[in-house]
């Protein structure tokens, strides 16, 4: 037996070996098509490529350190925080409909509890968020713990800053991360002015070159703000002057974000203090200051924070939405400004709709990447095929990821619907579901910044009801009134 023959035999175990490892590893259909392909009709090279580019082994080891890490700290928080436990709702009630099927998914998945006794906000763009937000700062009693993607040091960043800092000279406790490729105008001068004061500060992440695309990838895109345990606010506004709309702006800026006061707030500071102790040196030991006590009045708004990233065993934000889209009954609303979801949850929504469910999707007529709105417009052909009603935001950009099944349980948070989103970055959002509406009352109808406005249908909870026009919030013009 010659050289040729035995250099020829070990290429074609090697070669078996690596595809064994593509159709074990790789989870998507088409990249295990695309990979198999490449290492068989492109000899050695093709190999080599997939070995540097198809198995990120940076991500690997860093990450499976930092699961790890992440379920000793969850134990640790479940064995010595009793108010964290006392959060957890040790019954899903089948009252809860397609709320506790969902809700049931994450708790095995992410073993994020369902709490109740929340007290929830929605805030519709920078104008209502920042107000609030820097009275609750200024509020502060213990501890300040704020992670934001895009932090710019602009009119509404400096305030923020500068409030920080005033309040850590006063003896609470601030911790801020800021992902360091979402938020390249804070810098070394600002860090050390702010540490300074007291404040403890971290990229997440450090990005040494930009031409590295492993860290590029892995990006922080949460948008979480916890305050004294209790208070806690996520969604899709950054900080930055473009989310105020104060007429100084080039274009308007629709986005959606919640404030939760309650039980909700514990998974919140969770998520925070697990990216802390990642990108920090100095790691935070969780303990019952950090879940501050709620007030167990409050109505029984229920909500369940998800967290999701390379970090997780499943794409739990993937699966939610899309558990969400099949429990629906009636109707589904998205709302989101990137829409390149994948196969699935095109399929999904297109299922719904064949299906009789009124499924409506709002996206942007104008929007800050024409090269998305583009690659989105391939889906919507299959998508309008199939029944859904596809909406063009015209008033400026809409930034806003939000999703309402059945006008029952609603989805708010930082994730687009993309692959960066389901796979690369982490992302955060909040699942509510109201056990009733706050009088019992329903609304069925068209919106408009955030207010009822246009048709629409208010059912009261004596069984009283008016269709007809809204407008701003009130009845307006001819409708039809019934007891």
């Amino acid at each position: 037996m010659n050289w040729q023959t035995i250099a020829l035999i070990a290429y074609t175990i090697i070669l078996i070996l690596v595809m064994l490892r593509i159709l074990y590893e790789t989870l998507s259909p088409t990249k295990t098509m695309a990979y198999l392909l490449l290492v068989f009709f492109v000899p050695v090279a093709g190999i080599l490529f997939y070995l540097a580019f198809g198995v990120n082994y940076w991500k690997k080891k860093l990450y499976n350190k930092k699961m790890t890490q992440d379920e000793l700290l969850l134990a640790s928080v479940k064995s010595g925080i009793q108010q964290y436990n006392d959060s957890m709702l040790k019954k899903i009630d089948v009252e809860q409909g397609s709320l506790g099927e969902l809700a049931t998914m994450l708790i095995r998945d992410l073993q994020t509890p369902l709490t109740r006794h929340n007290k929830v906000k929605l805030l519709v763009n920078g104008e209502e968020k920042f107000p609030e937000l820097l009275a609750d700062i200024a509020a502060a009693k213990d501890h300040i713990h704020m992670e934001y993607y895009i932090f710019e040091q602009d009119e509404i960043g400096s305030e923020v800053i500068e409030l920080l800092i005033k309040k850590s000279l006063e003896g609470v406790k601030v911790k801020f991360i800021y992902d360091d490729f979402g938020s390249p105008t804070i810098k070394k001068k600002l860090e050390k002015r702010m540490r300074a004061a007291g404040v403890e500060v971290h990229p997440f992440h450090k990005v040494l070159f930009y031409l590295l695309a492993n860290r590029l990838n892995y990006r922080n895109h949460r948008k979480i703000v916890v305050i004294d345990g209790n208070i806690g606010y996520v969604g899709g506004i950054n900080v930055s002057d473009k989310y105020y709309n104060n007429g100084k702006q080039k274009m308007f800026w629709r986005d959606t974000h919640l404030k939760i006061v309650g039980t909700g707030v514990y998974y919140l500071q969770y998520l925070f203090i697990t990216d802390w102790n990642f990108c920090c040196p100095n790691s935070l030991e969780p303990s019952s200051v950090h879940f501050g006590k709620v007030d167990a009045s409050a109505k029984p708004n229920y909500v369940q924070v998800v967290g999701s990233g390379p970090d997780s065993v499943q794409p739990s934000i993937l699966f939610s939405i899309l558990q969400a889209i099949f429990l629906a009954r009636e109707e589904i609303l998205i709302t989101t400004p990137y829409f390149i979801p994948g196969e699935s949850v095109v399929n999904a929504l297109r299922i719904a709709a064949l299906s009789g469910l009124k499924v409506k999707l709002l996206v942007p007529g104008r929007s800050d990447s024409k090269l998305v709105n583009y690659a989105a417009q391939a889906y919507y052909h299959y998508l309008l095929q199939a029944g859904v009603e596809i909406y063009l935001y015209q008033k400026g950009f809409v930034h806003a990821k939000t999703l309402v099944a059945d006008g029952k349980l609603s989805i708010v948070g930082t994730a687009n619907m993309d692959i960066r989103s389901f796979e690369l970055n982490f992302e955060l959002f909040i699942v509510e579901g109201v056990e009733t509406w706050i009088d019992g009352a329903k609304y069925e109808g068209n919106y408009y910044e955030g207010s009822k406005h246009g048709k629409g249908k208010f059912s009261w909870a004596d069984g009283a009801t008016f269709e007809g026009d809204f407008k701003n919030n009130n009845i307006e013009g001819v409708g039809k009134s019934c007891r």
